[in-house]
């Protein structure tokens, strides 16, 4: 008997899917714990496993759609059964594919369908004062999209060799210019691209937590020549390379242990003092950003630490990031710094009451021993949930980190490096 496979909620803040890849195709004999299909989902591209035996019958969302939690996948059954019976009793919503959109008119003035990525090109002569009414879709890849910007190319010239002729990185590479270049200097153009699963994630969580807790904002410098110089020594002689970061991580987890009430989290009717330090560490990835875990964090040395944000944020540039990954932070820290920013403030990373943002390291006169000499410091800002975190509480967390980082061997004691 055909069984529906549905959208599954692979993650705690999914409504819907895109599927990336399908890795059967219709006819294909299916196995119980055999790949099924690559989902993107707000956080990351999953690999979804068949849980039953048989023929893939039908396909409901195809690759680069999108489709809601628990809509109709796929279904599995034998082969030669007739399943248009039970798509109909299943059907709960009409999941419209990108080849169907395409064919769909973008009513004028009024907001465009974006069920699917598609670039949308409108003209408008800059010596006259009327529209010109040619405007049009098409279907490119996000990579291609990219290399078009990066390039400066208007994609409305790159002919498509995909399927449906979407226009994927070859076709820009190969394109040779002609018109394109010309365009630009006489008319105007803008790019359209539907907003990401982790993009529409991003701007809920964050937009909660911005105006649904009070933050303040703590900012106080940090000498790093000590950080700097045991670094140094550290890098010389250790096979695993330590960071700057690696050293804010640790000094931040030492600081939680003294200071839990920051370590913490507002749950409405009561507050979460959490024993348990888990520092969440944002890494900017193509769509947006996420925000890996590092567990247990006051107990791991340097090398550990260092070690594990490498591997987890290569899983985040590369979509591999699994639910264990990234739930569970208590604590978050963003760094900035290798981006030249030397101070900023970070919207709270829920369910956290407080977030860390790192600016960069700067050079500039500092007085030591009554001298004036010259010196490395660091801003360091902290985001505090009135609710959970006092002004005096989180300025004695700032003094403890200050004390911690400006003096390194208090973060080594009796561990290994």
């Amino acid at each position: 008997m055909a069984e529906v496979i549905k959208m599954p909620r692979l993650s705690d803040t999914m409504t819907e899917g895109v599927v990336a890849k399908w890795h059967k195709k219709i006819g294909d004999t299916v196995k119980s714990g055999e790949l099924l299909a690559d989902i993107e989902t707000d956080k990351a591209t999953m690999e979804f496993e068949s849980f039953s035996n048989g023929v893939l019958l039908h396909i409901g969302v195809q690759e680069g759609a999108k489709a809601a939690v628990d809509s109709i996948l796929a279904v599995l059954g034998e082969k030669g059964e007739d399943v248009t019976s039970l798509l109909v009793a299943n059907s709960q919503k009409e999941v419209v594919s990108e080849t169907k959109i395409e064919k769909q008119p973008v009513p004028e003035n009024k907001e465009k369908n974006t069920s699917t990525p598609a670039i949308l090109l409108t003209t408008q002569n800059n010596t006259s004062s009327s529209k010109i009414a040619t405007s049009g879709k098409y279907k490119a890849s996000p990579l291609a999209r990219k290399l078009a910007a990066e390039k400066g190319l208007n994609i409305s010239f790159v002919k498509g060799s995909g399927e449906a002729g979407r226009i994927v990185k070859r076709d820009i590479d190969s394109f040779s210019g002609g018109n394109a270049t010309s365009f630009y200097a006489s008319t105007e153009s803008y790019v359209e691209e539907e907003v990401s699963q982790m993009r529409k994630t991003i701007a809920k969580r964050l937009s909660e937590s911005k105006f649904s807790s009070p933050h303040f904002y703590l900012t106080i410098e940090v000498d790093m020549d000590g950080v700097i110089e045991a670094r140094k020594i550290i890098n010389e002689t250790n096979h695993i390379k330590i960071s700057f970061n690696d050293f804010v991580i640790k000094a931040t987890a030492a600081a939680l242990r003294q200071h839990p009430n920051v370590n913490s989290s507002w749950l409405g009717d009561r507050i979460r003092r959490n024993n348990h330090i888990h520092i969440g560490v944002a890494v900017a990835v193509t769509d947006g950003l996420l925000v890996p875990v590092i567990r247990f964090s006051d107990g791991k040395t340097l090398s550990q630490i260092a070690e594990e944000v490498k591997q987890l944020a290569e899983k985040a540039k590369q979509k591999q990031l699994q639910p264990k990954d990234w739930e569970g932070n208590t604590f978050t820290i963003s760094n900035l710094g290798m981006y030249g920013i030397e101070e900023f403030t970070a919207i709270i990373n829920p369910p956290d009451a407080c977030i860390l943002a790192v600016g960069g390291i700067k050079q500039k006169p500092v007085v030591k021993s009554g001298a004036v000499v010259p010196g490395n410091v660091m801003k360091v800002t902290l985001s505090c949930d009135h609710r959970v975190v006092d002004g005096a509480t989180g300025s004695e967390f700032l003094n403890t980190f200050k004390r911690l980082i400006e003096n390194p061997v208090l973060l080594l004691g009796s561990q290994s490096i």
